[in-house]
């Protein structure tokens, strides 16, 4: 029998066009990393405690000092007012309903101010140009409307090659519908790619910038996690961007643990990339991670519009909770020592 969180990509493969469809589902080069992501996640096995009270159980977190009801957050994507007419609008008011926090891309197609205005907890998902001055309107835009911090994306100096079937999503998408929050011909200016020269001053500048906490964003590698909480990060999240950039990168369940011993009790470590279930979801924190971030799974489920997500929290809520009570825990601080070890078969 397949859970409703199970058939979320089939349903949304039935109604969503097949453009969106790949930019969605696509990874980059062969998707050998993008293939890998769901199924590391099923090769964590739990050690249960059991005779302990888990009638009242607590799933929600503490994230850059701030309390959401959710183990996970939303994870930045582009594009939502392709696949549903009110795009980050519905996500977002979905999540507040919720009591999640959502992080929203640089790119989005939604002005920040009404993202802000629903109320929702949300963080900005940056991209810094070669030329940082011409960041800073869009900085101070998601500023002004209420992001609480600024999610440096490092792992895109160039964007990985995918290989498209069909017309590609950007031949046919109205401009309109993306990149609403950067000044006219923004792209067209002289230092408006991407940054190739990324380093540690930079958390500092978008600090200074902006005033937020700053996440670092696309770390694999623990000694680069090190670097990035040496350089004030307040925190580190573990990802291979989707699979989407450097193919063949390691997947996130397996990066996971040693950035955790790197950084230590020195910043919080996030993760995303395959997860799709509350076992994933325990697995994830049972291996140190503070939270969780869902990067597909929202955007399928906004296929089916404000419902559609508001469902998907509440499904993953339910087998989360679940979860940990099977495990004997009644809070994710209780989780920390659930794998049975090695957490990951030799490979």
């Amino acid at each position: 029998m397949t859970t409703w969180l199970a058939g979320l990509e089939e349903r949304a493969r039935a109604v969503l066009p097949a453009p969106v469809l790949e930019y969605v589902a696509q990874g980059a080069r062969e998707s050998v990393s993008t293939a890998e992501a769901v199924a590391s996640w099923s090769a964590f096995r739990f050690l249960p405690h059991v005779m302990r009270d888990v009638t009242d159980v607590d799933p929600g977190v503490e994230l850059l000092g701030r309390r959401t009801e959710l183990p996970w957050g939303v994870a930045p994507t582009t594009l939502q007012r392709v696949v549903h007419p009110d795009g980050e609008l519905a996500m977002a008011r979905a999540t507040a309903a919720a009591s999640g926090l959502l992080v929203v891309s640089s790119n989005a197609g939604t002005p920040f101010a009404e993202i802000g205005a629903t109320g929702v907890r949300w963080w900005l998902q940056a991209y810094l140009p070669a030329d940082r001055t011409l960041a800073e309107p869009m900085l101070a835009g998601a500023v002004e409307a209420g992001a609480e911090a600024v999610v440096l994306t490092v792992d895109t100096p160039v964007v990985g090659t995918k290989y498209a079937v069909g017309e590609s999503i950007w031949a046919t998408v109205d401009p309109a519908l993306v990149r609403v929050n950067f000044g006219p011909g923004h792209e067209e200016r002289p230092g408006a790619d991407k940054a190739t020269d990324l380093g540690p001053h930079d958390l500092d500048w978008l600090r200074e910038s902006t005033g937020l906490p700053v996440v670092v964003k696309g770390v694999l590698r623990p000694d680069d996690a090190r670097r990035c909480v040496d350089a004030g990060a307040s925190a580190v999240w573990v990802s291979n961007h989707g699979g989407r950039q450097l193919d063949r990168a390691v997947p996130t369940a397996a990066a996971l643990p040693d950035v955790v011993d790197a950084v230590g009790a020195d910043a919080q470590v996030y993760v995303d990339g395959g997860v799709r279930s509350g076992l994933d979801v325990l697995a994830a924190l049972a291996s140190g991670a503070d939270a969780v971030f869902l990067g597909r799974p929202p955007v399928w489920a906004l296929a089916e519009g404000e419902a559609g997500v508001a469902r998907l929290h509440a499904e993953l809520l339910a087998e989360t909770v679940e979860a940990l009570r099977l495990a004997g825990c009644r809070r994710v601080a209780d989780t920390r020592d659930l794998l049975a070890a090695p957490a990951l078969p030799a490979t």
